[in-house]
C-alpha cells in the first residue's frame, strides 16, 4: 500500500532549550510513526520577550499565550511544551497529554567554574525564579541574599559567570537537554526541594476533538482500569484488580473497600482517598473525572478502585463517559459486591428453587442525595435480566408483549458472558423469537431486556481500536502480552499454542562452566526452574550471556545479573557476534535451548574456539484447543506456534487475519507456508511485538483520520 507522509507543524518557544528538546522528542516519535514527520516552527511569547517581570509574579501564560493562539487559528497543528510551563487550566479549547519519557526532576545548584559552595561568603547572592525555590534558599542559605533571575538558560549562566550572582537554582532536565551537565554543582534531593510534577516532562497541547492527535495520544496514554474491589474484605477482590494495582502508578481509590488493597501497589505508586460516604464525601464526582482524566493524560498507568462491582450503584457511566469525550481508552474489571456478600455467604439466597426464580436491586436514592419512589410503577420501569432463557425467547416475548411491553423495547443477547468467545446479539423484543429460530445455540447466555441494553463501552479509543489480538505465545508470555494489549486499547484472546516442559532432570554443572549462553526467555526459565528442582545454589551460576532485555529481565526478577546481552537487534545472530568478542578459546560454555531450537548458535559459537556444551532443558508440547475464536490479528512468537497453528486450522485464517510475528526464525516458518506477516516486531520482545503493533495502526490512523 503506498502511503502519504503528513508533516505535522509544531510551534515550541525560540530558545535554544525549547527546539532542542522538541527536536529530541519529535525524532523518538517519528520513529514511532513513520513515514510521517514533524516541522519545528519557533514562536516568541511574552515570557521570552519580557526580561524584567519577576518570574513569581508573571500570568500562568507567560510563556504559552501566543503559541496557544497560533494553534488555535491553525498556524500550527500541535504545540510542544516544558509540561511545568503548561498553565491550569488550559483553554477549555485545547487538550494535551504529556509524553512518558521523563528528564532527570531534580533542581540543582549551579555555581561559577572552580567554586564550591564552602567558597561562597555568608551572603552570597542567589539566583531566584520561583516561590519554592525561595523558601529553599531561606531555609538552607538564610544569610543569602535572593534576587530574582532571568533570561534562557545560556542567558543566566552568563549572569552567573559575570558575577551578578553567586549561586543559581536550575533544573537538572534543562541542563541535560542542553549537554550542559557539567555545570551541576550539586543535586538538590526531592525532600529538601520538591518539584512540580511536570518537571522533566514534555507536554504536547493540541485543538480539542482533533482526531488525529487524540489517536496520537494513545501511543503514550495506557488505558485506565476501572475495577471492582469487592466488598468487606480483600479476599473477595479479584485476581485481574490484583493484577492490576500490582503495576499501576496512581490508584484513585473509594471508601468501602478493605484498604489493604492497597499495600499490593509498587513502590512508586501514589494512592488518592477520592471515597464518597454518606454526607461526608472526600471528592465530589466531578472531581473525581477531572483527577481521572487529568492524569490519564500525564501519560500515568491507572487504577480507579471502586467498592464492590464499579457498574452496580457504582457511578461507573460517569466516569466512562468522562474519558470517552476525550478519546481516552479504558477498559473495566467487574468484582463481587454486597449483593453478593450479603446473600450467598450468609444463607439468605436471592434465587431458590420453589421459593424465588429472581429478585430486584434497586436504591431509594437518587441525584442530590434525594429520596426517589421504589413503588410498582417504577420496578416495572428497570431492565430484566433472564438467566438460562436462551430457549425460551419465544415464550418470554409472548409474556412480555401480553403484558403491554412495548415491541420495540431493546434487547440484547450475550452470549458466553466473560469468556474470550464472548459475543453480544442487540435486536428487539418483536424480533427476539426470530433469532431464537435462526441463531439459538447451546452456548450459555443470558437475555437483558430495556434501554440499558443499548449502551456498551467504547472500545475504539486506543492505539488498538478495541481490535481483537490472539495471542498464540506460551503461557509464561501470555500475562506480559494481555497486559500490553490492554494498555494498547485491544481485546487480548489468550490462546497459547505451545506447553513448555522443563527438563527438571536435566544435568546442570555450574561447577565447571565459565558462561551460560541462553536466546530466550522460556530458555531462562526453564534453567531457573532446573535450578530450584535441583536445590542448586543462585551463588554458583556462572557469567550469563543473554540474547536480550527479555531474558535478562527473568533473571532480574530472582536477582540475577545478566553478564553480557547484545545492545539492540536482540537475536540468536547478535548473541552470536558478541559471542566471538567475549569468549575465549577452551572457555566451558553451557548453551542452552528447546528440543525445537537446532543446533545452529551452538556452532556459531564453537567457531571462537570455546568448549560449547549444547544442552536441551525444555520441550515444546502443541496445546490443543477445540475452535479457533475470531480475531482481527494473529500474534507469533515462535516457529513452533506456527507450525502448531497451521497444523490444526491450515492458512486460510492467515489471509482473513493481520498477522504479526516476533521476529525473523518466526516469518520464515510462515514463509515456509507461503505466508507472510504484515508485520515484524522492531525488537524480539512481547513488548516490542505490542507497541511495533500499536505504532503501526496510529501512523495508519493518521493519515486516515475518522471523519
Amino acid at each position: 500500500m503506498k502511503r502519504s507522509p503528513i508533516t505535522f507543524k509544531v510551534g515550541t518557544r525560540p530558545s535554544n532549550l525549547a527546539v532542542a528538546q522538541a527536536r529530541v522528542a519529535l525524532d523518538q516519535i517519528e520513529l514511532q510513526i513513520e513515514p510521517h514527520r514533524f516541522e519545528i516552527h519557533s514562536i516568541s511569547t511574552t515570557g521570552d520577550r519580557d526580561r524584567s517581570t519577576d518570574l513569581r509574579q508573571s500570568p500562568a501564560n507567560f510563556f504559552t499565550h501566543e503559541i496557544d493562539d497560533a494553534l488555535l487559528d491553525g498556524t500550527i497543528d500541535c504545540a510542544l511544551h516544558s509540561a511545568k510551563d503548561l498553565p491550569a487550566p488550559l483553554s477549555s479549547e485545547i487538550d494535551w497529554f504529556w509524553l512518558p519519557q521523563r528528564e532527570e526532576p531534580r533542581d540543582t545548584l549551579v555555581l561559577r567554574a572552580s567554586q564550591t559552595l564552602e567558597d561562597l561568603p555568608s551572603n552570597a547572592v542567589f539566583g531566584i525564579s520561583s516561590d519554592r525555590r525561595a523558601v529553599y534558599a531561606t531555609e538552607h542559605f538564610p544569610h543569602a541574599i535572593q534576587r530574582p533571575i532571568r533570561g534562557n538558560i545560556e542567558e543566566r549562566l552568563e549572569q552567573l559567570d559575570q558575577g551578578d550572582f553567586d549561586v543559581i537554582i536550575m533544573a537538572a532536565a534543562a541542563l541535560n537537554r542542553l549537554q550542559l551537565h557539567t555545570r551541576i554543582h550539586q543535586f538538590i534531593s526531592l525532600e529538601e526541594l520538591p518539584v512540580p510534577e511536570g518537571q522533566g516532562y514534555l507536554a504536547i497541547t493540541f485543538r480539542k476533538g482533533d482526531a488525529r492527535f487524540q489517536t496520537l495520544r494513545t501511543l503514550y496514554t495506557p488505558a485506565v482500569t476501572i475495577a471492582g474491589a469487592g466488598v468487606g474484605h480483600r479476599d473477595l477482590c479479584t485476581v485481574a484488580t490484583l493484577r492490576a494495582l500490582q503495576r499501576c502508578d496512581l490508584c484513585l481509590y473509594d471508601s468501602l473497600m478493605d484498604q489493604r488493597l492497597l499495600d499490593h501497589l509498587p513502590p512508586h505508586a501514589e494512592a488518592i482517598d477520592v471515597g464518597k460516604r454518606c454526607g461526608a464525601h472526600t471528592k465530589e464526582q466531578y472531581e473525581i473525572t477531572q483527577l481521572l482524566c487529568e492524569y490519564a493524560r500525564r501519560s500515568r498507568r491507572i487504577v480507579r478502585l471502586k467498592g464492590g462491582d464499579p457498574g452496580i450503584f457504582g457511578r461507573l457511566a460517569e466516569e466512562t463517559e468522562a474519558l470517552e469525550a476525550l478519546a481516552l481508552p479504558y477498559h473495566v474489571i467487574p468484582g463481587i459486591s454486597a449483593l453478593q456478600a450479603a446473600t450467598t455467604s450468609t444463607g439468605m439466597l436471592l434465587t431458590r428453587r420453589d421459593l424465588s426464580r429472581g429478585f430486584v436491586a434497586i436504591t431509594p436514592r437518587a441525584a442530590a442525595g434525594k429520596i426517589a419512589p421504589c413503588n410498582t410503577a417504577h420496578k416495572a420501569t428497570l431492565p430484566t435480566l433472564y438467566y438460562m432463557a436462551i430457549k425460551a425467547m419465544e415464550p418470554i416475548t409472548a409474556e412480555l408483549l401480553s403484558d403491554g411491553m412495548d415491541p420495540n423495547t431493546p434487547v440484547a443477547v450475550v452470549y458466553n458472558a466473560g469468556a474470550r468467545d464472548q459475543e453480544i446479539i442487540r435486536t428487539t423484543l418483536s424480533n427476539l423469537p426470530q433469532h431464537g429460530r435462526e441463531s439459538c445455540t447451546n452456548k450459555p447466555g443470558l437475555i437483558l431486556i430495556g434501554e440499558n441494553s443499548t449502551y456498551q463501552y467504547s472500545q475504539t479509543h486506543g492505539a488498538l481500536e478495541g481490535k481483537r489480538i490472539l495471542l498464540t505465545c506460551s503461557e509464561a508470555l501470555q500475562q506480559r502480552a494481555t497486559e500490553l494489549v490492554r494498555d494498547y486499547g485491544g481485546v487480548p484472546i489468550s490462546f497459547p499454542l505451545i506447553q513448555l516442559i522443563p527438563r527438571i532432570g536435566c544435568p546442570i554443572d555450574n561447577a565447571q562452566t565459565d558462561w551460560v549462553v541462553i536466546s530466550s526467555p522460556s530458555s531462562a526459565r526453564a534453567y531457573l526452574e532446573i535450578i530450584k528442582a535441583q536445590c542448586i545454589d543462585h551463588r554458583s551460576i556462572p557469567r550469563i550471556m543473554a540474547c536480550g532485555r527479555g531474558t535478562a529481565a527473568v533473571f532480574a526478577e530472582h536477582g540475577i545479573h545478566v553478564d553480557a546481552q547484545p545492545e539492540k537487534n536482540f537475536s540468536a545472530q547478535a548473541l552470536a557476534q558478541l559471542a566471538s568478542q567475549i569468549l575465549k578459546p577452551h572457555d566451558h560454555v553451557l548453551r542452552l535451548r528447546s528440543d525445537k531450537a537446532g543446533t545452529a548458535l551452538a556452532e556459531a559459537l564453537r567457531q571462537t574456539g570455546a568448549d560449547i556444551t549444547d544442552t536441551v532443558i525444555y520441550d515444546n508440547h502443541p496445546i490443543h484447543h477445540p475452535a479457533l475464536p475470531s480475531a482481527d490479528i494473529l500474534f507469533f512468537a515462535s516457529a513452533s506456534g506456527v507450525e502448531t497453528f497451521i497444523s490444526h486450522w491450515g492458512t486460510e485464517p492467515l489471509k482473513t487475519s493481520s498477522c504479526i510475528v516476533i521476529g525473523n526464525p518466526t516469518a520464515e516458518a510462515l514463509c515456509k507456508h507461503d505466508c507472510k506477516p504484515d508485520l515484524i516486531a522492531h525488537e524480539a520482545t512481547v513488548q516490542g511485538v505490542i507497541e511495533t503493533l500499536a505504532s503501526h495502526h496510529v501512523s495508519l490512523r493518521l493519515e486516515f483520520p475518522p471523519s
